[in-house]
Order: structure tokens, then C-alpha cells, then sequence
């Protein structure tokens, strides 16, 4: 019984300690939120074999005052446009996404970053960082009343 135990301490002794990645399960995080206006109507696509997704473009912008005016409120006012690759791929989620998710709307999305490859129509291997989404707010007003 000892010796049962003491593996046992030894083996949770050597989990947590060892580089072996093997041996060690531990948890990491892949969130993303994204508070923004959408860029285009969403469409779907579905490639043969696989289930249906629905994707969309979403805008956020980043504002932020620069020079003199960051301490005192004036000054020039600059923004910078980032524009986001959405997918949806969860089922009941899709379908309202591609339903009532309009160019414009303001939405929220929760989910997790992607990187991929594709090559492109010209032969080109090119790099997609995409949202997989989770979770979609709806924020504009006209959307919750079709809801």
C-alpha cells in the first residue's frame, strides 16, 4: 500500500515536473471577442462532404489621440480599421447568422482564432487568420425586433 502510494506521488512529482510533453495535459485559453460593424452580407458555403459555413467580414476600430492632445483632450484624433475574417460553423448558430446578420450590423462576436493556408487561384500559398465564432450578440435595434 505504501509503495502504491508512493508511485502514485512520484508519478504527479514527475507530471509536473518534467518537459515531456507526453506527460503533461494542462489547459490553455483561445478567446477572442470582437465588438464591431459588419462589412458584407454573409454567405454560405459548403464544400462537398463537409458541413456548411457561414462567413462574414466585421470592422472594429481603434481610435486613440495623438501628440500634445493625450493628456489635455485636444489634439488630432487618429483611427486605424481592422477588418476580420468571421466563420460560423455551429449549426443553429449558422442559420441565424446568415438569416439576420446584415452589412452594417452591429454585432458582437465571441470565439477563438484559426490560422490556415489555401493557395489562391494564381497558385500563391497565402496565410488566413479567421474567427471561429461561438457566439453572436446582435446590438442594432432593427435585428432584436425580427428576432
Amino acid at each position: 500500500m505504501l509503495r502504491n502510494a508512493s508511485a502514485q506521488i512520484l508519478k504527479q512529482f514527475i507530471r509536473h515536473r518534467t518537459t515531456d510533453t507526453s506527460l503533461i495535459l494542462e489547459r490553455s485559453i483561445n478567446k477572442v471577442q470582437l465588438l464591431g460593424r459588419v462589412g458584407q452580407d454573409p454567405v454560405m458555403r459548403q464544400v462537398e462532404g463537409r458541413n456548411p459555413v457561414t462567413i462574414f467580414s466585421m470592422a472594429t476600430n481603434e481610435m486613440w489621440r495623438s501628440g500634445e492632445g493625450e493628456l489635455t483632450n485636444t489634439g488630432d484624433v487618429s483611427q486605424k480599421t481592422t477588418w476580420h475574417r468571421i466563420s460560423v460553423f455551429k449549426p443553429g448558430l449558422r442559420d441565424v447568422a446568415y438569416q439576420y446578420v446584415k452589412k452594417g450590423s452591429r454585432i458582437l462576436v465571441e470565439g477563438k482564432l484559426d490560422y490556415g493556408e489555401y493557395v489562391d487561384k494564381n497558385n500563391v500559398r497565402r496565410q488566413a487568420t479567421t474567427i471561429i465564432a461561438d457566439n453572436i450578440v446582435f446590438l442594432s435595434e432593427n435585428v432584436r425586433d425580427q428576432l
